[in-house]
């Protein structure tokens, strides 16, 4: 076992190009201090490990293994790590470590490739994890928060097709609608699909099927809303919107959507009225953390004001 450990010391000095003596300078210690860790004679403190860990790359327990690997910086060993564990301490740990060599310059083009990797995995397993969690939601049963149900209903839409799967999604909506047309929810899936696709134009006209069936349905009005808006019909939009809040005065999503488009048309005058509102909504129902985002909606369209 020790006689494995000096030969890894040897083995990962020279596999990162350094001599003895630029050890000893790193570590502080002399150079025939490092010679004699390399030829067995002694070892290591146990204090200093983790320092030479860190100058060849490795995990302390590399130097125990027999075909042990020295990586080519301590990042790219922090996203073997995360690869093999894919806990979100190990992504963070590794991320730290890409950033401090970005923040030095001294990043090399295989440093980015990994790094891009290391992103890569971690929104592979974020994806999974919220996909699991959305149908965990969606298995049980809607009477339990039928609120709830149905804007995780929606979320799961919109991340379906974000991924590409629109054409599945909006297959498997259109089934359960023919199933049970008397069910808003159900028209109100399919409308979102469409919408989460890009389909606007058939988003549309489902969703005026929709509200000729069920005109009192707030939820209904802020999609056609959102709809009309991508199909740059504003004035149709807004009227949605406003019968929304008519309908349901509560409902945020028809003030959010009113102020990202008074944005988007460069009335700003017009959108900071509209976030002051929502945030005078959101301070009355105590929800103090929630007016940061309004809030600072609100600042930028002061500034474009001025």
């Amino acid at each position: 076992m020790m006689n494995t450990f000096s030969k890894n010391l040897k083995r990962f000095r020279i596999a990162k190009n350094m001599t003895q003596e630029q050890v000893a300078d790193y570590l502080g210690v002399s150079t025939q201090t490092v010679s004699r860790w390399e030829c067995n004679t002694t070892l290591p403190d146990v204090t200093i490990l983790p320092e030479i860990a860190r100058l060849y790359c490795v995990s302390i327990d590399d130097f125990y293994k027999e075909f042990s690997v020295a990586y080519e910086n301590y990042a790219a060993r922090l996203l073997s790590t995360y690869e093999c564990t894919h806990k979100p301490d190990d992504f963070l740990r590794a991320d730290m470590e890409y950033q401090k060599l970005l923040n030095s310059g001294e990043a090399s083009m295989n440093d980015l490739r990994l790094y891009g990797i290391l992103n890569q995995y971690m929104m592979k397993d974020c994806l999974d994890k919220a996909i699991s969690l959305f149908e965990q939601v969606l298995q049980r049963d809607p009477s339990e928060d039928p609120e709830t149900y149905q804007q995780t209903q929606g979320q799961y839409i919109f991340l379906q097709c974000q991924v590409g799967n629109c054409k599945e999604i909006i297959s498997k909506y259109q089934e359960q609608l023919q199933e049970n047309l008397h069910d808003v929810n159900n028209w109100i899936n399919l409308i979102a699909a469409h919408q989460f696709s890009g389909q606007y134009q058939e988003a549309s006209a489902w969703v005026e099927k929709a509200l000729a069936k069920f005109p009192e349905n707030a939820r209904l009005h802020v999609y056609a809303g959102d709809i009309y808006r991508n199909l740059h019909q504003f004035d149709t939009a807004f009227s949605h919107w406003d019968q929304a809040l008519l309908l349901d005065s509560t409902y945020l999503d028809a003030q959010y959507s009113k102020g990202f488009c008074y944005m988007e048309m460069g009335e700003y005058q017009k959108a900071y009225e509209t976030w002051g509102k929502l945030i005078d909504t959101l301070t009355l129902r105590g929800f103090d953390l929630a007016i940061a985002y309004p809030k600072k909606l609100a600042e930028e369209c002061q500034g474009k004001i001025s």
